[in-house]
């Protein structure tokens, strides 16, 4: 045998090998996602449940056109439905939205994780100085101010990941929306609390989607 042949010999054993390897990493995979799939069907994993239990409004002035600022501090809890599984909340960021446009800065709640069961209750303060809005959402919002009755969205955007036993899984968008029903002036159905401060209860339960 030549040392051509000898050459082209080891190259095709290490073609095998790599195919081989290749193989093997496929059917790994293959099967660790069927037996993440099949726990995944089994536990039936449901979404977490959000409530937005209050609304405190300390500023919500609309005076000069197409300005809005505000500053709200907003109690929401998250509760966890399942038995068996965990949720790690790495990111959220908490902000109002009036007629689809935002009308405050987003506030950040720190990452945390919620075992089995668990309820977790979050108090951020959410606020915008002079911030444009659209013409029309100027004058809807003047006129609803008017009527006494101003509805807002407090919304909720993050990445959450499950955890199951050991196993941890990637990360997946999360979207929470609250509706946020506010009265003024003398329709006003709120607490007032320290000076300029009206503290809205709402226990209102909120859209959650995954």
């Amino acid at each position: 045998m030549s040392s051509k042949d000898c050459g082209q010999h080891g190259h095709n054993k290490r073609r095998k090998r790599i195919r081989r390897c290749c193989a093997g990493l496929l059917i790994f995979n293959f099967i660790l996602l069927i037996t993440i799939l099949i726990i995944w069907a089994i536990l039936q994993p449901s979404k977490p449940r959000f409530i937005l239990q209050d609304v405190t409004v300390f500023n919500f002035n609309n005076t000069v056109p197409n300005v809005f600022s505000s500053s709200f501090q907003v109690t929401i809890s998250s509760r966890n439905p399942n038995d068996k599984l965990g949720i790690y909340y790495d990111k959220l960021d908490v902000y109002a939205v009036y007629r689809s446009q935002q009308i405050t800065f987003s506030t950040l709640i720190p990452p945390t994780y919620q075992g089995h069961k668990d309820v977790n209750i979050w108090s951020p303060f959410i606020y915008g100085t002079n911030v444009p809005i659209a013409p029309y959402n100027s004058l809807a919002l003047a006129q609803d101010q008017g009527s006494g009755s101003v509805l807002l969205l407090i919304k909720i955007d993050g990445r959450v990941r499950w955890k199951i036993g050991t196993f941890i899984t990637g990360k997946y968008h999360l979207y929470v929306r609250c509706p946020a029903f506010i009265t003024l002036g003398a329709k006003t159905t709120g607490i007032v609390v320290g000076e300029n401060a009206v503290k809205y209860q709402m226990v209102q339960r909120c859209k959650v989607s995954i």
